[in-house]
C-alpha cells in the first residue's frame, strides 16, 4: 500500500535515507542530499508517500507537480526489502501521480556515482537528459514523456 506521509512516519523516512543512501558515502566522498533533505516540510506539504508491505514502513517517495511535469526529488527502499521489485511498485505510482496532475512527463535526478540506478530508470523508459554539477553534487537528470 502507497499512502501519503504522516509526520508520524518522519522518523522511519529518515532512518530509511539514512540506510538506503548509506552504501553511497564512500563513493562520493560525502553524504548524498538524500540523507539530509527536510522531510517534515515535504511530509508538510504533501509531497512525500510512504510504501507499507504487511503494515510495515517499507520506502518512502518524494514527487510533486511542477507545471507540466511531475519531478520525483527521492526514491528509498528499506535495506531489507530491496530487491523484491518494490522500487517498481514505487514508480508505477510516480506514473499513475503524473497522469492524475495532468502532467505530460516526469522528471528526476540521481547522483553520477548512483550508476545502477541509470539502468533502472532506461528500463522504466526514462531517457538521460544531462548531466551538471548542481549543490556541490554531480548530478545525471531523466526525463520520461
Amino acid at each position: 500500500m502507497i499512502r501519503p506521509a504522516l509526520m508520524s512516519d518522519l522518523p522511519a523516512i529518515q532512518s530509511c535515507a539514512e540506510a538506503a543512501f548509506a552504501p553511497y558515502v564512500a563513493r562520493m566522498g560525502k553524504r548524498p542530499a538524500p540523507m539530509d533533505a527536510d522531510y517534515a516540510a515535504a511530509i508538510d506539504a504533501g509531497r512525500a508517500h510512504v510504501l507499507e508491505v504487511e503494515g510495515e514502513f517499507a520506502g518512502f517517495l518524494v514527487a510533486y507537480a511542477t507545471g507540466t511535469a511531475l519531478q520525483l526529488e527521492t526514491i528509498a527502499l528499506m535495506p531489507e526489502v530491496q530487491g523484491k521489485g518494490l522500487a517498481r511498485d514505487l514508480m508505477t505510482f510516480v506514473d499513475a501521480m503524473a497522469r492524475q496532475n495532468g502532467c505530460t512527463r516526469i522528471t528526476l535526478y540521481t547522483n553520477a556515482a548512483m550508476t545502477e540506478n541509470f539502468g533502472f530508470y532506461a528500463a522504466l523508459g526514462y531517457d538521460e537528459t544531462h548531466r551538471t554539477r548542481q549543490d556541490g553534487f554531480d548530478r545525471v537528470f531523466f526525463k520520461k514523456t
